[in-house]
């Protein structure tokens, strides 16, 4: 009997928090794993492979070597991710255009690059992780929230697109995870009238320090591999009990109400 090849991912922002915690399982599941990120890295077993994925030069780089070392690729993991807080107003427009480089056209771009590849392979997964607050979204982090949420409805729309070539999409939603993102998140410092300094302040400490007493991103990792492993993933999932029942609250409850306790809570 022929042995079976191992499973190939590509894993983005695999250098740290989910990417690393996701990275580092599927090296133990026995998957040949390709962590990307933009700065060196190393993790015992991935195959750390430098590039910027809002450079499609980069993405087809990294796709034709992959190829190159392992004539096929099975799942990709879209993970890289950046946030800005602060007020719609005052956020400087070319960080917004970054953020949705990042967050969304960086896993668009990247999909692009692969499906021919999964269609002639006649398989292949989409994982996106996505957040939350794509469908709570935070004041504050409107454009964080945004881009989750354009991520979300981009992958639904994909889903029914691609499912006659047997290729699978998916989106998980964590709430709130305990990782250096929140210190690298890019803070906005133009409303230097303080139009919203005090609301703004309340909110974004609030939002670290849920941050900070958050999940630990190997739950998120544990999640993703099940998914990984699934014959057939739903459109989205959320994880974590408190974020699942938000989740259905939030589908039952007037939208009205729900953004009235968010607003309490972060604004």
């Amino acid at each position: 009997m022929k042995k079976q090849s191992k499973q190939v991912v590509i894993i983005t922002g695999a250098s740290s928090g989910i990417g690393k915690a996701t990275a580092q399982l599927f090296v133990t599941k026995g998957y040949n794993v390709y962590g990307v990120a933009r700065r060196d890295f190393s993790i015992d077993g991935v195959n750390a492979v430098l590039g910027d994925i809002t450079q499609p030069e980069d993405i087809d780089r990294i796709v034709t070597y992959v190829m190159g070392r392992e004539g096929k690729i099975d799942l990709i993991i879209n993970n890289a991710g950046c946030g800005i807080s602060g007020s719609v107003e005052f956020t400087d427009s070319r960080e917004v255009k970054r953020l949705f480089d990042v967050n969304f056209m960086g896993a668009v771009n990247f999909n692009q690059r692969l499906l021919p590849i999964f269609r002639k392979q006649k398989s292949g997964k989409i994982i996106n992780i996505s957040s939350v607050g794509s469908f709570i979204p935070l004041p504050f982090q409107a454009f964080y929230s945004a881009s989750k949420a354009a991520l979300c409805s981009y992958a639904k729309a994909l889903r029914q697109e691609v499912k006659p070539f047997n290729i699978k999409v998916t989106n998980v939603l964590p709430g709130d995870i305990k990782t250096g993102f929140t210190a690298s998140r890019k803070k906005s410092t133009l409303d230097t009238q303080g139009v919203y300094k005090d609301r703004e302040e309340k909110s974004i400490s609030r939002m670290e320090k849920d941050e900070q007493n958050g999940m630990d991103p190997i739950r998120v990792a544990k999640v993703v591999y099940k998914l990984a492993k699934s014959k057939n993933p739903p459109p989205k999932k959320v994880v974590g009990a408190m974020y699942k029942l938000i989740s259905f609250l939030a589908k039952i409850l007037p939208e009205k109400f729900v953004l009235w306790v968010v607003s309490k809570l972060y604004a």
